[in-house]
Formats: structure tokens, C-alpha cells, sequence
């Protein structure tokens, strides 16, 4: 069991690692057909720019559940409430435990890992430094026109993704990230998957929810979703935007 909780919280926690700052709205101007890889790439660089000098202190209520291989009971619950200072301070608390001390002890890894990554998001952020570009397609998410490129990691790092992004055709807002770990975290983990979905929040473009799926040998496969449910701003409480709806009690998917 002991071997299952190290090999476990070393998957979840690289979710922590993945925290991106978001990028901002801008205004894609006489944009008629598609850009190049290099025209999205810029066009995101200056947003991600844009939208650090928008981000406030906040802080938010997040809700983790932890799902074992039959994808239906929650094996843990755990609520946190996070609180970030621009431009590089973050800290939690954690308000509620229910379920498997494992649920716990993962949570507390990965917003410790998350801490830390706020310092330094330049080792994971989402550029040319750190990942090379393919443009995929055109497709639409939410409703939303976005542009699909495939990121392939420059070294294999744990921390970083080969997978693929959906940056809004018009705004250059990263609307979702998809992708698998560029180095496995451990023999014991196979097929991880994570899947990281962004948000409006208050007009600072944030990560507001996640989902980690790893096969463990001999165990079989576990997920992990989490969800930012309450945004406080400034002392006043705020709507989180486009934030996805809570699953059932029941269901790792709201079925």
C-alpha cells in the first residue's frame, strides 16, 4: 500500500505542475483565413503577457474526487480553498476530508507541487522553450471557433505534455489542454492521461478544471477530477464564468 501511495501521488501531483496562467482576450483583427503556427504562437505570447498584468488576488474553493477502476463511487472527496497573490504566491488550506486517506494525501501533494510551479511557470509554459508546434485543424469547443495544434515536448520531462491545445480562433484564449506525461512518472503508472479546461474568471483567464486518469499496474485505472466551484475577488464573491457543472456524488462523469 505503501509503494501504491508514492507511485500514485507522483502521477496526481504533475497536474499541479501544469498550472498555466492563462492567456487574455484580444482582438483578433482581419484574421479571414488560417495564421501560421508561428502568427497563433506570437498572438498567444503577447495574450499570456496581456492577461498577467490582469491577474488579481483570489482565492477559490476547489472540489477533488478520486475515482477508482469502476468509475462510478467516489473513493475520496477533498475540498481546498486556494488563495493566490500575483505575481508568484499561492498557498491552500484544506477544509474537508472524506473517504480514503490516499484522496488527501494526493491533494496535499499536488497543490504543494502547485506552490511551487507558480514560481517558476516558465519551465512548463506553453512555448517554443519548452515545446515544438504542429497546427492539427479547425474544430469547435463550447461553441467556440478554435485553432487544434499538437505540442511536442522538447525533453522528456514528467512535467510537461505531448498531447494537444484548443486556443480560441478569435480571442487566443486557451480553451483546453489534452495530453499524456512526455516522461512516464513511474514503471507502475501506464496510459496517464490529463485533460485541463480553462475559464474566465472576473476577466483573468484561469485553469478552473481538471481531470488525471492513470492504469496502475496490478491495481487498474484511477482518476482524479477537480473542480473550481466559488471564486472570491477582492473581498467580494465572484462568478467563475464557464465553469463545468459539478459531477453527481456517484459519478466520476455526472452520469
Amino acid at each position: 500500500m505503501d509503494a501504491w501511495k508514492r507511485i500514485s501521488c507522483s502521477f496526481f501531483l504533475s497536474i499541479g505542475s501544469l498550472w498555466i496562467g492563462g492567456v487574455a482576450s484580444t482582438q483578433a483583427q482581419g484574421v479571414s483565413t488560417i495564421p501560421t503556427v508561428e502568427t497563433i504562437l506570437t498572438r498567444m505570447a503577447q495574450a499570456r503577457a496581456e492577461n498577467r498584468t490582469h491577474l488579481r488576488p483570489y482565492s477559490v474553493i476547489r472540489n477533488y474526487r478520486l475515482f477508482g477502476k469502476e468509475q462510478r463511487m467516489t473513493k475520496a472527496e477533498v475540498i481546498a480553498d486556494i488563495t493566490f497573490v500575483p505575481p508568484d504566491r499561492k498557498h491552500y488550506a484544506i477544509q474537508q476530508a472524506n473517504g480514503m486517506g490516499l484522496g488527501e494525501k494526493i491533494v496535499r501533494q499536488m497543490l504543494e507541487h502547485e506552490t511551487d510551479i507558480v514560481k517558476d511557470y516558465g519551465s512548463t509554459d506553453l512555448s517554443p522553450a519548452n515545446y515544438d508546434f504542429r497546427f492539427v485543424r479547425e474544430d469547435e469547443l463550447r461553441g467556440q471557433r478554435c485553432y487544434v495544434l499538437e505540442m511536442l515536448p522538447r525533453r522528456k520531462d514528467k512535467t510537461l505534455l505531448h498531447g494537444q491545445i484548443w486556443v480560441d480562433a478569435n480571442t487566443y484564449l486557451l480553451h483546453r489542454t489534452e495530453g499524456e506525461p512526455a516522461k512516464a512518472p513511474s514503471w507502475w503508472l501506464r496510459d496517464s492521461r490529463i485533460v485541463l479546461d480553462y475559464g474566465d474568471v472576473s476577466g483573468m483567464w484561469l485553469q478552473t478544471a481538471s481531470e488525471s486518469t492513470a492504469n496502475v499496474r496490478f491495481v487498474g485505472p484511477h482518476t482524479m477530477v477537480s473542480r473550481d466551484v466559488e471564486y472570491k475577488i477582492s473581498e467580494l464573491a465572484a462568478s467563475a464564468g464557464p465553469i463545468l457543472p459539478l459531477p453527481a456524488a456517484g459519478s466520476a462523469r455526472g452520469q
